[in-house]
């Protein structure tokens, strides 16, 4: 029986060497002579959660999700003015939106493997079921954008997208959704509006279209990506050693709301395993 991602890579670890191992698969830069994995990660507290966007899920049966995008991202322009990000282009205002918690396009990536752990294991609840991470490969992305996109980046030496660079290559999403008869995926990294962002390593995907899902998209190019499965088991031991390596909510969100969240979960005992 085919599974939701069946030809996607995917690669079940047992322990915590063979987990890191997986995740810093590759990281050797011939050209740099240094460690640096081309690769972006998201940690799911579920392996088969989908990578549908909060914008897809509010509309979910809406014929238009390009519709509803407009109205929502017109009345948060209008009604969070005096929060307005530095600059006035669609793409400020989208990752603030995203940020504050307005159902976008946008989904959540970090650079760092162990921050895609911390959300892989950050609810106990779901201790229960396998883990997911997974990490794609953002420079071979890039090589399926527009030739307009591609050039702005060779142009800046960058391998994502700030909304400087995205501003000047597509003033509005149609005008990003014109470059390009099909749907394709960019990174955008946000302005540095909290520390939150910053202490994340935080940016966002960006798919030209709202209505596709990515792993949709990944699903037709498998070859950019991979799942690391983080099985239950192992989930405890996890947690364990980021809490000891300081990968929790107190960095991750700053201020007194991550400090309780972190309590809260940091001190409640581990259950006995069932007899």
């Amino acid at each position: 029986m085919r599974t939701q991602y069946e030809n996607i890579p995917a690669f079940r670890v047992e322990s915590w060497s063979e987990l890191m191992h997986e995740l810093y698969r590759d990281s050797w830069d011939p050209a740099i002579q240094r460690h640096r994995a081309p690769v972006v990660y998201r940690g799911m507290a579920r392996v088969n959660s989908t990578l549908s966007t909060t914008l897809m899920r509010l509309g979910e049966g809406s014929d238009s999700l390009a519709r509803l995008e407009g109205h929502l991202l017109r009345n948060f322009r209008k009604y969070a003015h005096p929060d307005s990000p530095t600059g006035d282009s669609i793409w400020n205002w989208l990752a603030l939106a995203a940020h504050h918690g307005l159902p976008t396009r946008l989904l959540d990536w970090t650079y760092s493997p162990l921050v895609a752990l911390h959300f892989a294991t950050a609810t106990l609840t779901n201790y229960d079921e396998d883990g997911v991470v997974w990490c794609v490969n953002h420079r071979e992305t890039n090589e399926l954008l527009p030739k307009e996109l591609r050039k702005a980046l060779a142009g800046e030496g960058s391998n994502v997208f700030t909304v400087e660079m995205l501003s000047q290559a597509a003033s509005s999403l149609d005008a990003l959704e014109r470059l390009a008869k099909e749907p394709y995926v960019l990174f955008l990294e946000p302005p540095s509006i909290d520390a939150r962002i910053v202490n994340q390593f935080a940016l966002f995907s960006l798919v030209s279209v709202p209505d596709r899902a990515l792993d949709t998209w990944f699903s037709e190019h498998p070859a950019l990506c991979r799942r690391v499965i983080l099985p239950a088991a192992l989930k405890w031991e996890v947690r364990d050693k980021l809490d000891q390596a300081g990968i929790t909510e107190r960095v991750l969100f700053p201020g007194l709301d991550g400090l309780t969240v972190w309590l809260t979960r940091y001190y409640p005992p581990r259950p006995c395993p069932s007899r």
